[in-house]
């Protein structure tokens, strides 16, 4: 079995060539129909060509204890709950022991914190807006449907330090702690991440 592998899963447009890109998207998928796709496009650019499609809640084409990293950027708060706990069992799944799980999400706790101290009649909105938990206005007409299900741009599930640190905890992983951009000891990091992806928001870094 070969290890070291280095592996991100829900990339988008940031593929490193010195990672193996995943993204679950339907308009990859789309985009990789030969002749067809080239009819429409949903986005300005297209996925990189080094993007493979895959859904980390079904498990990736990656040998399981191969990789010696894994990453994903604002990914897990698209999921539901239970897909959430199916998505760190599969990522614990392919790490070698003592391999390293590092991502970045949505802060909830510091949405919480803005919603609290903002005493205005829209605090309420603006909480809703800022966390994409709210729908503003209701999908009608196939166009509509449509581009809603190619985007998947809504989160389903939000998370602060304490829940999500169970979580990982319950599902095996150690070391766990808050983790801040441009600081891990593995430098194969720096070609992943985007610092705008941090501000505001919560990195974890754990192992198994």
């Amino acid at each position: 079995m070969t290890s070291g592998k280095y592996v991100q899963y829900g990339c988008g447009w940031c593929a490193p060539l010195s990672w193996i890109n995943f993204d679950a998207s339907p308009t990859l998928s789309f985009e990789r129909i030969p002749l067809i796709s080239f009819l429409y496009t949903k986005n300005d650019e297209r996925f990189p060509k080094n993007v493979e499609f895959g859904d980390i809640v079904k498990g990736l084409p990656v040998l399981k204890g191969s990789c010696k990293a894994v990453y994903c950027s604002h990914i897990l708060e698209h999921l539901s709950f239970s897909d959430f706990q199916l998505a760190l069992v599969n990522t614990y799944d392919l790490l070698e022991k003592g391999g390293v799980f590092r991502f970045v999400i949505p802060d909830l706790e510091y949405f919480i914190k803005n919603y609290n101290n903002n005493t205005s009649h829209d605090a309420a909105v603006l909480f809703m807006r800022d966390t994409l938990l709210g729908k503003e206005t209701r999908s009608r007409g196939i166009k509509d449907f449509i581009t809603e299900w190619l985007g998947n741009s809504k989160h389903l599930w939000m998370w602060d330090y304490k829940s999500v640190a169970f979580e990982l905890e319950k599902m095996g992983f150690v070391y766990i702690r808050r983790a801040i951009f441009g600081y891990s000891n593995d430098r194969m990091f720096d070609d992943v991440e985007e610092k705008t992806r941090w501000n505001n928001a919560l990195g974890i870094e754990c192992k198994k």
